[in-house]
């Protein structure tokens, strides 16, 4: 297996980028391609490690690509225009068989785009889709769309609640994932227009689909353990994905002053090491990696573009495991059925 590492994409690029493929390496069995700038990549590796990539591992190799899409430019143009940037080389590696799965924290548009226009969407799907994963109450939380399409159709989300059944089916093992839509209400007649009718197209499609709809999920219960993805518009998503991510830093960072404010509060944390850890652990959403494009015909990841070297050695981890578990492969073959 190979995976396909855009080293220039992302606020922390390529240092994050670098250090996390690394730090992956000795915990996947695959091999890992650092796509970008090999003059630099090379200059870094030696600085970092005192080394040349060749000595630290067998499985680290690089391909040039001299070009790099930066955050502010317009997708299309860009993926058009810079056929030697990391992300387009990176995406004609995927597409040509020369990879297996493709992560970059690069231009979300671009990334997307790429995705759509090089890889290809898979027949039948309207438009792909992130699924992004945060944590649960003993389990964890699939959230669909969380970025990609701003503005949808109830057709939308009904492929979204299916290809979030057969990816967690084939992922995580759950053989009846429980979806549930976005709403603020649990009601029927709750919600904006798109969300009533894609509730009434939920509810009449589900069975013939094989997605088990539980109804409207509010966003308080949507980490309750008893929902396994949620589904909703790419607007509304990313709101949802951004604030929750901005209350786990809350609460990590409020404990940590709370305890550390003096030497009876530092006694306290003594005592109560464990519990705490273990919460903080749990709200820790970079232990979860990126989010896969679901839709496209090959596995893509989009990384946070604030990732460090550990939210891309995880996201490297997680990658991998989406490869063997042929989550992609099995959704061409619903969607084909």
């Amino acid at each position: 297996m190979k995976i396909l590492l855009d080293a220039m994409g992302g606020d922390n690029a390529p240092d994050a980028n670098i250090k996390g493929a690394v730090n992956s390496i000795n915990k996947i069995k695959a091999e890992v391609v650092l796509v970008g700038k090999e003059e630099i990549i090379r200059s870094k590796i030696k600085e970092f490690y005192g080394k040349e990539i060749e000595e630290i591992s067998d499985r680290l190799k690089i391909k040039n690509a001299n070009d790099v899409i930066e955050m502010e430019e317009v997708p299309t143009v860009a993926i058009k225009h810079k056929k030697d940037s990391s992300m387009v080389v990176g995406f004609n590696m995927l597409k040509q068989d020369e990879g297996d799965v493709f992560i970059s924290a690069g231009n979300s548009g671009a990334l997307l785009a790429g995705a759509t226009l090089i890889v290809g969407r898979i027949k039948g799907i309207d438009r792909p889709a992130l699924a992004g994963i945060l944590p649960a109450y003993h389990s964890r939380l699939v959230l669909i769309d969380s970025g990609s399409n701003t503005n949808c159709k109830p057709i939308n989300l009904l492929q979204f609640a299916q290809m979030s059944s057969i990816y967690i089916r084939n992922t995580f093992g759950v053989e009846h994932p429980a979806i549930g839509l976005l709403n603020i209400g649990t009601e029927e007649t709750k919600g904006n227009e798109l969300v009533r009718e894609s509730y009434q197209l939920l509810k009449e499609k589900a069975e013939e689909l094989g997605i088990n709809f539980i109804g409207n999920v509010e966003g308080r219960d949507a980490f309750s353990g008893k929902v396994d993805a949620i589904v909703t518009d790419g607007f509304t998503g990313n709101v949802f994905l951004k604030t929750t991510e901005g209350l786990g830093k809350f609460v990590k960072n409020t404990l940590v002053e709370g305890f550390t404010k003096n030497i009876l509060t530092k006694i306290s944390y003594m005592i109560a090491r464990k519990p705490i850890k273990s919460i903080s652990k749990a709200m820790d959403y970079k232990s979860y990696g990126g989010a896969l494009f679901l839709g496209v015909k090959k596995p893509v990841v989009k990384a946070h573009g604030s990732s460090d070297e550990k939210l891309f050695e995880y996201t490297i981890i997680q990658a991998e495991k989406f490869v063997e578990n042929k989550a992609v492969d099995k959704m061409i073959e619903a969607f084909t059925k």
